[in-house]
């Protein structure tokens, strides 16, 4: 059998979830492409796999859908063959020693970014702050290439995170151009145990998370350029935490 109508109940809720509101009211998302269904089938999170119709399947359970319906369920120019809604996994404490805090990042391709260079340079617990770019948008999820599958990622305020760090003596690093060393320069020790700050792409961080910070980090770089993407900053950090 296969799903023609965009008026079937099914369809109709699935399409709901390209909003953030259902998406944190059902606590289930959608993920779009052979790679991402198969990323979270390992997982163990898929619910169910929406396949356009005459394509071979070999999940389950698996629905077919109409051309239509494929293009009314995709937020892609060029819709996939396949979609699987998901359901969200539970966020679980803290793990770890090497944290990354993102503060207010609002770019859905940054924050994908960031999520691939962490699981790529060691990092135990992603922190997204109050007011980041929603995990689950679908830019997101294409961006992280199903790495979001592969590391603990939870939402907490960024003053409780910061101060969770201190209980457990976990020293904050900043990053600051005028009174940072260079990551480069950090000890072997400095490198064991760290919560890694990030900022807003406009603003950095928040200045009362920057003030408590134990240590700021900066990137040498021309100086022709004042500033670099916060995803590639993240990167070029997390890869000379991880050295």
């Amino acid at each position: 059998m296969t799903i023609t109508s965009l008026e079937n109940e099914k369809i109709k809720n699935l399409i709901k979830l390209q909003m953030k509101k259902y998406r944190d009211l059902t606590s289930t998302y959608l993920v779009e492409g052979e790679h991402l269904v198969e990323e979270a089938i390992k997982a163990g999170v898929c619910l169910e796999v929406f396949l356009l119709e005459n394509e071979e399947c070999s999940f389950s359970p698996c629905t077919y859908v109409s051309c239509e319906v494929m293009k009314k369920l995709s937020m892609m120019d060029t819709p996939s063959t396949m979609i699987a809604l998901c359901k969200k996994r539970e966020e679980k404490e803290i793990v770890g020693n090497k944290i990354l805090l993102l503060d207010e990042i609002q770019d859905p391709g940054n924050l994908g970014t960031i999520i691939r260079s962490s699981v790529a340079f060691g990092v135990d617990t992603i922190i997204l702050s109050e007011n980041t770019v929603d995990l689950y948008n679908p830019k997101v999820l294409r961006s992280t290439q199903g790495m979001h599958f592969h590391i603990p990622i939870l939402s907490m305020d960024a003053m409780d995170a910061a101060s969770w760090m201190k209980e457990h003596q976990i020293p904050l690093y900043g990053t600051n151009v005028e009174d940072g060393v260079k990551a480069s320069e950090l000890s072997s020790s400095q490198k064991e145990k760290y919560c890694l700050v990030m900022g807003n792409e406009g603003n950095g961080v928040r200045r009362e998370l920057q003030d408590i910070c134990d240590l700021n980090l900066y990137i040498p770089m021309n100086e022709q350029v004042e500033s670099l993407n916060v995803g590639v900053a993240c990167s070029i950090l997390l890869y000379e935490l991880n050295r």
